[in-house]
C-alpha cells in the first residue's frame, strides 16, 4: 500500500503545475477579455460575448479532445501537457473574464465620480481605486474557481498527462483495488484545495485591514 501511495504521489507535480498554469494563463487572460465584454464598442463587446458563451458551454474534456486528438494531431504537434494547459487556460481564462467583471460591476459608479472630483486621470483611478476594490470582492470567487479547477485537473489524465488521477486509474488496473487507489486520489484533492481556501481567507482578511485603515 505504501508503494502504491508513493506512485500515487508521483502525479502530484503534474496536478499542482497543471491547475497553477492554466489559472494564471487564465487570470492574465481573463482581463482583455473583460475589458472586451464591457467594451462600448458594440462589434468588440458582442465578439467577447461570444467567445465567453462559447467556450464555457462546451464541456472541458470535450475542449482538450479538440485540441489534443484534432487539433493536435493534425495542424499543430503537441504534447498532452501542453494540450491541457491550452485548453484548461481557455476555460479559466473566459471564467475569470466573468468573475472580474463580477468585481467591477460591484463597485459602486460614485466611486469613479470621486475620483473624477479628485483630477484623477482615467488611468490612475482605474489603477489606484477601482482595482483594489474589484480584486478584493473577486478574490473569494477566484479562490472557488481555483479549487475547482485543481478538480478540473483530473480530465487532463484523459488525454495522458501522468497527474493524480492518472496515477490512480493506472495501479487500479494493475492492482485491481480501485476504491482504495481512487480513495488515495481523493484525500490529496482534498489536502490540496485545503491551502487554496487558507490563503484566500488569509488574503481577504488582509485587505480589508488595510482597506478599513
Amino acid at each position: 500500500m505504501l508503494l502504491d501511495i508513493g506512485l500515487i504521489l508521483r502525479g502530484l507535480p503534474w496536478t499542482a503545475l497543471v491547475t497553477v498554469a492554466a489559472l494564471a494563463i487564465g487570470a492574465v487572460l481573463g482581463f482583455p477579455i473583460m475589458m472586451m465584454r464591457n467594451a462600448r464598442f458594440l462589434p468588440t463587446r458582442i465578439l467577447g460575448t461570444a467567445l465567453i458563451s462559447l467556450v464555457r458551454a462546451v464541456p472541458p474534456i470535450v475542449w482538450l479532445f479538440i485540441i489534443f486528438f484534432g487539433v493536435g494531431s493534425g495542424l499543430l504537434s503537441m504534447s498532452p501537457l501542453t494540450a491541457a494547459l491550452v485548453g484548461l487556460g481557455a476555460i479559466a481564462a473566459t471564467n475569470m473574464a466573468e468573475i472580474y467583471r463580477g468585481g467591477l460591476i460591484s463597485i459602486h459608479h460614485g466611486q469613479w465620480e470621486a475620483a473624477q472630483a479628485l483630477n484623477l486621470s482615467k488611468r490612475h483611478t482605474f489603477h489606484e481605486v477601482i482595482m483594489p476594490q474589484m480584486f478584493r470582492v473577486a478574490l473569494p470567487s477566484v479562490a472557488t474557481y481555483a479549487i475547482g479547477l485543481l478538480k478540473d485537473s483530473a480530465i487532463a489524465s484523459t488525454i495522458g498527462v501522468p497527474e493524480i488521477t492518472y496515477q490512480a486509474t493506472r495501479l487500479s488496473k494493475l492492482n485491481f483495488h480501485g476504491l482504495e487507489m481512487f480513495g488515495i486520489a481523493g484525500l490529496l484533492y482534498i489536502l490540496l484545495s485545503l491551502p487554496i481556501a487558507w490563503m484566500s481567507r488569509t488574503a481577504d482578511l488582509y485587505l480589508r485591514a488595510k482597506v478599513a485603515r
